[in-house]
């Protein structure tokens, strides 16, 4: 199973890369929550990959607590906030970015983790070096995606990707964590969501604008 589970586990975490990308290139905050939902399930693969490989069952309630809240519950919050702000001001803003500059900037960043990593020798990560690697680029890529987005709404899902990074690098250093460890990662992740999702529904209903460059500008 060994032999069959990491390279499975490396191949979903190379779709994570590519799922993330499209992410952060969707032009409108629904597709993005959609891809979102559809990296998350991309991530549950992953998890339970890793519960096939290396015997633990946490994982795979993991993968199931996972799937509740990420592929289903996050999602569903965003769309209920697009829906909530309606037309009242516009959310799919422009990036700063242009898609091909912000591929690039996103491959610079897998290959410098790729080579960070290449120097990490840990038994519980020897296997999966490279969704090790996919993981810890998923910060940087959450990271680039708060800041080439102008508007506001879609930064929320550059926290959403450093947290799926972090779910995934916690899952292969430590597969045997308890439940609880679990529970405490996504109860924060769906909290941070709520409060940013509400924040971006005032800022929306008060400021008129969901424009970063904007707000910038706002004092007191």
């Amino acid at each position: 199973m060994s032999m069959f589970g990491y390279p499975l586990v490396n191949v979903l975490g190379a779709c994570l890369i590519i799922t993330s990308m499209m992410v952060v290139l969707a032009r409108t905050g629904r597709a993005a929550a959609c891809l979102y939902s559809l990296q998350s399930l991309v991530l549950v693969g992953v998890l339970a990959s890793l519960g096939a490989v290396t015997g633990s069952g946490e994982l795979y309630t993991w993968s199931a607590t996972a799937f509740a809240t990420k592929v289903v519950l996050v999602p569903a919050i965003l769309l209920f906030t697009l829906k909530k702000i309606g037309g009242e001001v516009p959310v799919d803003l422009p990036p700063k970015l242009n898609p091909m500059k912000s591929v690039a900037l996103v491959a610079v960043e897998v290959f410098v983790c790729f080579v960070a990593v290449s120097g990490i020798d840990l038994p519980t990560a020897a296997a999966v070096k490279p969704t090790l690697a996919v993981s810890l680029a998923h910060f940087f890529i959450g990271l680039t995606c708060i800041v080439i987005q102008r508007s506001i709404f879609k930064q929320i899902f550059g926290y959403c990707l450093m947290e799926n990074g972090s779910h995934v690098t916690l899952a292969l250093l430590a597969p045997q964590a308890p439940e609880l460890v679990e529970i405490g990662v996504a109860t924060d992740a769906i909290f941070a969501v709520v409060i940013l999702a509400v924040l971006v529904a005032r800022m929306a209903r008060y400021a008129r604008t969901l424009n970063a460059d904007d707000l910038c500008e706002l004092k007191g």
